[in-house]
């Protein structure tokens, strides 16, 4: 039995769900509606669940045995795998009704910022209420929410929400709680409309995030939807590795255009890597791992490897090199890895517990012979010193994955093992 009567989509978002026995399933990120000709409540067809492997699966509504606050259960643990396609006059509440503009019955202006479903006695669901907050002036986004029912609006129909432009404010706030891997996930899946309006609501520094965790198509669409300016304040924003590998896909003269638009102490790392083939350890790299010289101590080693902004795989390893710091660096001295780090005194100097033998890669070197250098040392990150003992970068195993794996990996997902 449903354990609640009223249940509003923004809620719903990001709720963990399980199988009859307790057995997790995934997440709910979206839910899908039929619209319908009249001005009716629609049905709700079923929920959209994101795997653990990151594949977006629909559950219909009559697997779904209880709505918890904090959970949804279905009927059975056993679900069908196939990946989601959005089918024709089939609308996601979260993806694409939230920030529409809709009409009241008074005929003015207003601003959909939830919509809810309820039971029938059939054991269907319907998307009976919406919550509505007029558009009156420049601080309409201030003012009270109404909830109203489905039958008191209109504007929503498949065809009104291709053609009319729409906010993003409350869609990026339900995206707030996501990783941006999961964020590019649910923007491949929107139709393009809706992922520019998106992209011109999100901040340079989270787009930057969201744009690295796109296929490669997308990315590049997104790209050229953007202004040039713009554009270039999220190159700038990207790691410089991810925002090479974009630019090299580009046209000559549109890529030289971007660089030129970027400040330049942001674009010369990414010139730098252009100079590699994308499929070396040069081009793999990142220009900013984390580099000391040999008078920092174990504690300021530390220090830095806790930046969040890290990745897991760029903290594991400090790089000791000679002055200056920024790549090129100064001659390279060595490398330390984080275990070591956690088992020496923090007053300690990092040049005394150097590791000096560990081999290094050079900027020419191929994928197979990166490849080959992660399996055989069991690393996760790994140097890039050219001929005259300069650290060029890091290459680290997320880069290298991305290269291993199918073009397409990003938009088919990962089969349930």
């Amino acid at each position: 039995m449903v354990a609640v009567n009223r249940v509003f989509a923004a809620q719903l978002a990001g709720l963990p769900v399980f199988g009859p026995d307790g057995e997790s399933i995934g997440k709910v990120r979206d839910l899908v509606i039929g619209l319908r000709v009249d001005r009716q409540p629609p049905r709700v067809l079923g929920l959209v669940l994101e795997l653990a492997t990151r594949r977006r699966i629909f559950v219909p509504m009559l697997r779904v045995t209880s709505i918890e606050p904090n959970a949804v259960t279905l009927a059975t643990g056993s679900v069908n795998l196939r990946q989601f396609h959005q089918r024709t006059n089939e609308v996601l509440v979260v993806g694409e009704l939230l920030d529409a503009r809709v009409r009241l019955g008074s005929g003015a202006s207003a601003v959909l910022v939830d919509a809810a479903m309820e039971p029938t006695r059939t054991r269907d669901w319907r998307m009976s209420r919406v919550a509505v907050r007029e558009r009156t002036g420049r601080l309409a986004r201030r003012g009270p929410v109404q909830v109203l029912r489905w039958e008191e609006i209109s504007g929503l129909s498949v065809t009104e929400l291709a053609g009319q432009p729409q906010g993003a404010q409350h869609l990026v706030a339900v995206f707030e709680t996501m990783r941006a891997a999961d964020v590019a996930l649910a923007l491949h899946s929107l139709p393009s409309k809706r992922r520019y309006e998106v992209a011109e609501a999100l901040d340079d520094e989270r787009l930057a995030d969201v744009i690295e965790e796109l296929p490669e198509e997308d990315q590049k669409d997104l790209l050229a939807h953007l202004d040039e300016e713009r554009a270039a304040d999220v190159l700038e924003a990207m790691n410089p590795d991810d925002a090479a590998d974009l630019l090299g896909e580009l046209p000559e003269t549109e890529k030289e255009r971007l660089l030129e638009l970027m400040e330049p102490e942001e674009s010369a790392p990414v010139k730098r890597l252009l100079e590699y083939s994308y499929d070396t350890a040069g081009g793999l790299m990142t220009p900013e791992p984390v580099v000391l010289a040999p008078d920092a101590t174990v504690a300021e080693a530390l220090a830095h490897v806790r930046n969040p902004d890290l990745t897991p795989a760029l903290a594991s390893m400090v790089f000791v090199c000679r002055p200056p710091t920024a790549t090129p660096t100064g001659r390279y001295l060595g490398c330390v890895h984080i275990q070591r780090l956690l088992r020496e005194p923090p007053s300690d100097l990092v040049a005394g517990v150097l590791d000096t033998d560990l081999t290094t890669l050079t900027p020419r070197a191929t994928l197979s012979d990166v490849t080959r250098y992660f399996a055989t040392y069991n690393l996760v990150c790994g140097p890039v010193v050219d001929e005259d003992d300069h650290l060029l970068g890091a290459v680290t195993v997320d880069d290298v994955l991305d290269h291993l794996l199918p073009d397409n990996w990003r938009e088919t997902g990962l089969t349930h093992a």
